[in-house]
């Protein structure tokens, strides 16, 4: 089987590549390492590498998470006519099978852990079904990855590992609730700590704790994180700004080598948060809450969205002061997309506000939504207007080299001086900054 994690088109429609891909995905390791005897695999990351078109792999495996679907379309387009047995998965896939059965010999939908060995022994009989379907229940058991996979590619210093799948929360607008539907299932320590072992093992001192709220279960962080501390290596993960309402944990979290987590942020409206069902944040302490957590030593990096019904222009501006004003090390911003399969898009949809229908066309740039103050052009006008100011070369210095976090983690602010420079290119070529 190989295994393709695809990249996405820039705004001109070309595949976005790279020389370099620093945050490398878990799916396909742990595709590989879920297949079951007699079964072996590649992986293609189409970022940094070419699509072997000539293979000759008997099965095809493409993933990728929304905007991504496009290129993954394609690419099975292709090997459809090069005569491959193809099969997709992963968030896109999940939440909208129909569209992707039509490129397609079968697609897997949810979690892959108990199909995988299903769908591979009806390939080898030759009894494939169109649809597998399976959601984690209870404890979240995963072998080891197949990092031997990937460490041998153009990838940075850093591998992944999971925690936790799912998350507790309810934001419409997020393809992660509209799967799991508040179900959250944790890993056992003892696997995730063999897999960061297996890291280390492998020559890395770092690792991405892949989870979409870490912090959800105070008890298991801390005891992942006591856990974690005496292999001394440091790592990053995302979470809820609650966090920082927890200074036992935050401190904890700090010592065991955690430097950089990435909050989303969304808005500094509080109606606007509101609107997403996302009840529990409040930007009015944003401020406060960012501080706590930079001095405790994590850098923070941070999601917002553009578009939602209750931004302004005048709104939108006073995001950048914001940011400007914020210890925010890297500032991302996605205009608010319905991905289909989600809250949000049925809601639109139902009330005819989707101004593109094409969905597989949908990137984190375009903005495809007229709100009550804004059209979609001027959104996406807006957009690029935000990520051009927070992006200049005065504003990069200004939170890195001449901010006081050089002089307290100089290694560091360094790193993120070349992310935000990475950024600052990519942006000027008119592609969002979602990959590094």
């Amino acid at each position: 089987m190989l295994l393709i994690q695809p990249t996405i088109y820039d705004e001109r429609g070309v595949p976005v590549k790279k020389s370099k891909l620093y945050f490398v995905g878990l799916g396909m390791p742990l595709l590989a390492a879920l297949l079951p005897d007699g079964w072996t695999a590649d992986i293609c990351i189409e970022t940094i590498e070419d699509i072997p078109w000539d293979t000759d792999a008997d099965i095809i495996g493409l993933g990728g998470m929304g905007h991504a679907a496009n290129r993954a379309k394609d690419i099975a387009t292709e090997f459809k006519r090069r005569g491959k047995t193809v099969i997709m998965g992963g968030p896109m896939v999940s939440l909208v099978p129909e569209l992707a059965a039509d490129y397609c010999d079968a697609v897997v939908i949810g979690d892959a852990e108990e199909t995988v060995v299903e769908l591979c022994h009806d390939l080898e009989s030759g009894t494939l079904k169109p649809r597998y379907s399976d959601k984690v229940k209870g404890t979240l058991i995963t072998p080891l990855p197949r990092y031997d996979l990937v460490v041998g590619k153009k990838i940075g210093d850093f591998l992944p590992v999971q925690a936790g799948r799912g998350c507790p929360h309810t934001c419409k607008f997020c393809s992660i609730y509209c799967l799991y539907r508040g179900h959250y299932a944790r890993r056992p320590v003892d696997d995730v700590i063999r897999d960061i072992q297996a890291i280390k093992d492998l020559g890395f001192s770092k690792f991405l704790l892949i989870d979409d709220n870490i912090v959800s279960h105070p008890t298991y962080l801390a005891e992942l994180c006591e856990r974690i501390k005496p292999l001394k290596m440091t790592w990053m993960s995302q979470c809820s700004i609650r966090i920082a309402d927890k200074p036992e944990l935050l401190k904890l979290v700090a010592e065991s080598g955690c430097r950089v987590l990435s909050f989303g942020l969304e808005s500094i409206s509080k109606e606007s948060l509101l609107a997403m069902d996302k009840k529990w944040c409040d930007p009015g302490d944003y401020a406060r809450v960012l501080r706590v957590v930079t001095d405790a030593g994590i850098e923070i990096a941070s999601e917002m969205i553009v578009g939602i019904d209750t931004d302004t222009r005048q709104s939108l501006m006073e995001t950048i002061d914001f940011v400007t004003a914020s210890d925010i090390v890297a500032p991302k911003f996605y205009c608010l997309t319905p991905i289909p399969g989600t809250d949000l898009y049925n809601e639109l949809k139902d009330t005819g506000r989707i101004t593109d229908p094409d969905v597989l066309s949908y990137t984190p740039a375009r903005a495809v939504i007229d709100t009550p103050n804004l059209k979609a052009t001027e959104v996406q006008e807006l957009f690029w207007a935000i990520y051009r100011q927070v992006y200049t070369v005065s504003a990069i210095l200004r939170r890195t080299v001449l901010h006081r976090r050089m002089l307290a983690r100089p290694g560091q602010t360094l790193f993120f001086l070349m992310v935000n420079l990475v950024y600052r290119s990519q942006i000027r070529r008119g592609i969002s900054p979602n990959i590094l």
